[in-house]
């Protein structure tokens, strides 16, 4: 886990400059709360605002993004007006609440930006249960919302709007279907379902603290699809709170909610939650837990008995959505991970064709978008073997077969780069061995892709950078057929 926060590549630094912006936005945002006169509880409120506007909105462009901040308002203040005017109606309330977690992972059928103002509107009801907001604090907290969004748009479009000079990150499509065949629409009864049972059963824990539960199930649900990813996300986000927790033992509670200080450690747990989301969910959770407990040290109601009750019901959020995932709708490992292995190899054989038909002269040719959503697609691959290569995986058989094709899979990756750096070489020429080993991948991939056995073919002795990537490529699927099916013939991720 230590490895993965410190040792993790920054590649142009974007990670860092991403939790830098975040820091200074959601300062100035708060910032901007306080010279307008707003309570702690809008402050709060306005932070929150500025830091989803600020972490949640990735649609591919910076226009797309633009205009996903701008409509995170027009999602939020509704869902806030509902939680503070049906605070004191508690079963309507929490149908309510309930309602807000199935439409906000109903919305990821819609990508990123209905990725983002799906948690933003679970989010506004979650920190309006937080803050025990009531109808006489609405015009307060729709100021502190809205200031909050715009200072934040100012920080990320204006002030440092680093992406612009990036390519636009390719972001991979949901996979399709209709009706219970569409992962989000099974995920979004999952979620309801196991946000249920965190309601009441952590209504029984704590009248007042019930939230946590629901948000924990909420938030292990993010950014998953199988049970097996949302089973190693709940373990993570477990992990991480004990630590948060234990940690929070040591910082936030001695400080008794000194304003300096506690203010100085909220930017420092910003930076950490923007730094450690891309490579380790643990990590975030860890710095998530210390910065709740911070915010209740302002509050004044921070005590060990607090962290104690965080831990409960964080336990019970996990319970409700490891039962959801078992037992409501459920999708397979093998489902997920075999649909995302099949996407990265046809990836591999349209970055072959491109890099090819580029060193042909064809002028519109570029590999380069080609690569950077091969990239993108590995993630989900990892991201979705990831259980089979846990540590706590009993199937050893299984983790070593998993290892070997994400181990190949990088393979491909790095033979698909440096054919891409080659092809940019504008003196690099084209020939016939590049069409023909050309070719010879591209059976390989449809031999992969559709479950066929690869025929094996004599392939000539590479010469020149081109055609060594090429047959280095060829090399990696020719492996992969064998870790890809079980001896009998079966998917390697059946589970």
């Amino acid at each position: 886990m230590l490895k993965r926060v410190f040792v993790a590549p920054d590649p142009g630094r974007v990670r860092l400059r991403f939790a830098t912006r975040a820091v200074l936005g959601i300062g100035l945002a708060v910032a901007v709360c306080g010279l307008a006169g707003h309570s702690l509880a809008g402050a709060v409120t306005g932070g929150l605002a500025a830091l989803l506007a600020l972490f949640t909105v990735t649609d591919a462009t910076v226009r797309g993004q633009a205009l996903t901040t701008a409509l995170l308002p027009a999602v939020g203040l509704p869902v806030l007006t509902a939680a503070a005017e049906l605070h004191d109606h508690p079963v309507a309330r929490d149908l309510t609440f309930l309602a807000v977690v199935g439409a906000g992972v109903y919305a990821r059928r819609w990508g990123p930006r209905g990725h983002s103002l799906g948690v933003f509107a679970f989010m506004t009801f979650f920190v309006a249960q937080f803050l025990h907001a009531s109808t006489g604090q609405l015009p307060q907290l729709y100021a502190a919302v809205l200031l909050s969004v715009l200072t934040a748009a100012g920080v990320r479009f204006g002030l440092w709007c680093y992406e612009r000079r990036l390519p636009p990150a390719p972001v991979p499509a949901p996979h399709a279907g209709t009706g219970l065949a569409r992962a989000t629409t099974r995920q979004a009864v999952q979620a309801t379902a196991g946000a249920g049972f965190a309601l009441v059963v952590g209504q029984l824990v704590s009248g007042q603290r019930w939230y946590w539960a629901v948000g924990a199930t909420w938030w292990i649900f993010v950014n998953t699809t199988s049970r097996g990813e949302t089973l190693v996300r709940g373990f993570r986000r477990v992990l991480g709170t004990v630590i948060g927790i234990g940690l929070g033992l040591l910082v936030a509670v001695p400080l008794h909610g000194d304003e300096v200080p506690t203010a100085a450690l909220v930017a420092v747990c910003v930076f950490g939650i923007f730094y450690t989301a891309a490579v380790s969910y643990t990590w975030m959770m860890l710095w998530v837990t210390l910065l709740a407990e911070l915010l209740y040290g302002l509050l004044g109601v921070l005590e060990p008995g607090l962290l104690a009750l965080r831990f409960a019901e964080t336990g019970v959020g996990a319970v409700g959505a490891v039962l959801a995932v078992l037992f409501v709708l459920p999708i397979t490992t093998h489902t997920v991970t075999d649909a995302w292995i099949r996407r990265a190899l046809r990836c591999v054989h349209a970055c072959t064709a491109e890099a090819a038909a580029r060193l042909a002269g064809v002028p519109d040719a570029d590999p380069a978008g080609r690569v950077a959503e091969l990239e993108q697609l590995l993630g989900r691959v990892r991201l979705s073997v990831a259980p089979l290569v846990h540590p706590l995986n009993p199937m050893a058989g299984r983790k070593r077969r998993a290892r070997r094709v994400l181990g190949l899979l990088d393979d491909c990756a790095r033979e698909i780069r440096g054919l891409g750096s080659v092809a940019a070489d504008p003196e690099a020429s084209h020939d016939a061995r590049l069409a023909a080993a050309c070719r010879r991948v591209e059976s390989a991939v449809a031999a992969l892709t559709g479950g066929h056995d690869l025929t094996p073919t004599d392939r000539p002795r590479a010469e020149g950078p081109a055609l060594a990537h090429l047959h280095g490529l060829e090399r990696a699927l020719a492996e992969l057929a064998a870790p890809l099916r079980t001896p009998s013939g079966s998917p390697l991720v059946g589970a």
